[in-house]
């Protein structure tokens, strides 16, 4: 895929324009990548993300980067799975909305973490197919050159992602 590219490592360490934060409906800061993200960024992405009155599941929300290499954080709201046919909806529309605020900030590039795949429990081969051809979809929409970095921090969720990709460039 011309604009999608598989790293194993810490997202709060990327030097992208945006990363994005698997965070929970509070945006105040969790466990897990959205824990991270908030210790590495500073007291001053916790004092912003209160202003932002919460995010709801498949939305996102933009805050500064703070202390973190990345300008921007794009917090969104996974699903917690539930084997419902929202699950898949909810978790596709969380990439196209951190896409569309990453593009309406003139980002050249944007590192996801596996939205929904710690604590809420999304399957990771699932969730790789659904977030891999969500921003695969998206780009070919907007038919823009912004890069897309999945940053997978275990080397198993690398290994997951990797074999999902690589079935998906072959079907195309």
């Amino acid at each position: 895929m011309p604009n999608i590219e598989l790293i194993q490592a810490d997202i709060t360490e990327l030097c992208v324009d945006a990363i994005v934060n698997a965070a929970n409906p509070t945006l105040l800061g969790g466990g897990g990548v959205d824990g991270a993200i908030h210790r590495a960024a500073g007291p001053e992405l916790l004092a912003f993300c209160r202003t932002l009155g919460g995010c709801e599941t498949g939305d996102a929300k933009i805050s500064p980067g703070f202390m973190l290499k990345a300008k921007w954080v794009i917090h969104t709201v996974g699903p917690i799975y539930s084997n419902s046919e929202r699950d898949p909806i909810l978790l596709s529309k969380c990439v196209f909305k951190c896409m569309t605020l990453a593009l309406q900030q003139e980002c050249a590039s944007v590192a996801f973490p596996a939205i929904s795949t710690g604590v809420y429990g999304y399957p990771k081969n699932e969730a790789a197919k659904i977030l891999l051809l969500s921003a695969i979809k998206a780009l070919e929409q907007e038919r823009c050159s912004l890069k897309v970095m999945f940053c997978l921090y275990s080397k198993g969720d690398f290994e997951i992602f990797s074999r999902v990709l690589n079935q998906i460039e072959n079907l195309k």
